[in-house]
Order: structure tokens, then sequence, then C-alpha cells
């Protein structure tokens, strides 16, 4: 079965990000058709990146990288859930993503953003950073406006009802990709010897 990681990429202490992926974890516990598991960069706590060598190579020479390239080597797909912070997304989930190369490869990624003006540009921010990392992005992602979505910009999370649709469109998606790729994934691996 297709394993999917919801990531939360704020580590800030005080954030909306855990409410929109407690939601997201709640309705994709719902599925059948994919495992999902929810990974806090907030407890992964990766300090900023201090790897020796550029990741293309694969020589993590920290325990704390090799962990995380374990980690995310064993999923097929990502749910990204991210703030928009400045037009992008913020520092600690550059810093994760950077800090590997090929455990990202050959898989597929959805976002659930929310801000101001519901995340799209940090949704937008990331596709292109992932594309490098051969990372197929879906189509539809959800979005929460902190107008909106939450009381008082951030006291309580009130999603509209019509954001389920949404986001089951995009575990549609997602789902259906990270499996595609799967013979992606199964040809670029290094036959045994």
């Amino acid at each position: 079965m297709v394993r999917i990681a919801i990531i939360l990429g704020s580590t800030r202490p005080v954030r909306n990000g855990e409410a929109v992926a407690q939601w997201v974890l709640q309705h994709a516990q719902q599925r059948t058709d994919a495992e999902f598991e929810l990974i806090d960069l907030a407890e992964v706590d990766l300090p900023k990146l201090d790897e020796p060598t550029p990741a293309a190579w694969g020589k993590y020479a920290l325990p704390h990288t090799q962990q995380w390239a374990q980690t995310i080597a064993s999923f097929d797909g990502f749910v990204f859930v991210t703030p928009e912070y400045n037009h992008s997304f913020p520092g600690s989930l550059k810093n994760a993503i950077d800090r590997l190369a090929a455990e990202w490869n050959n898989k597929a990624a959805g976002f659930v953003c929310y801000g101001v003006d519901s995340g799209v540009r940090a949704a937008e921010a990331l596709r292109p950073v992932l594309a490098a990392l051969q990372v197929a992005t879906v189509c539809h992602h959800v979005g929460f406006s902190l107008r909106t979505d939450f009381e008082n910009f951030g006291a309580k999370f009130t999603p509209a009802e019509y954001h389920e649709g949404m986001l089951n469109t995009m575990f549609d998606q997602l789902i259906s990709w990270s499996t595609a790729l799967a013979g992606v994934r199964n040809a670029a691996a290094p036959a045994a010897v």
C-alpha cells in the first residue's frame, strides 16, 4: 500500500499548523487506499544544514541526517502542510528538504497551505524546489485563509466544509501519482549484486 507522509513544515512555538495538520491526518485516516503518517519538523528537530558534502552525493555523515534519510525514503508521497511566510514557505521546511536528495526522487507531493491569502504562494514557491528533486506535484491543493478559516487569525481553526472535498481531490491525485511513480522508482533503483 502507498505510504504518504504529512509533513508539518512550521516549527514556530505558537503555530496554526498543528491544527491544520491534525485536520489533514483525521481525514486521511478515513481513507483505505493509502497509509498516512504525520511528521512534525518541530519534533524531528533538524539543525541548520550541517552535512560536509552535498546531498546529491548521498554520503550522509551525521546521524540526524541518516535518520531523516531513512524516514523520507520509506514514503511514496508527501503532503506538505505549510504556512506562507513572506510569499514563500518557512526556512525549517527548506532545510529539511535540502538536507536530502535521492530519497525525494520519483515521488509525488501535494500541499495544504495557510496564510493571509490562503498560503497559495507557499505552494507555488515549493513547486520548483521539489521539481529540482524530481518530485511530481499535483495540481489541486488546499488553502486556508487566516481571515476566514481561523477565528481571530489563529485562536481556533474553523475550516469551511467545502475544504473536505478539496482535500479528497488532492488525496486522489496524490495517491494515483504516488502509485504510478512506483514503477519509475523501481526502475531507477540500483540492481542488487
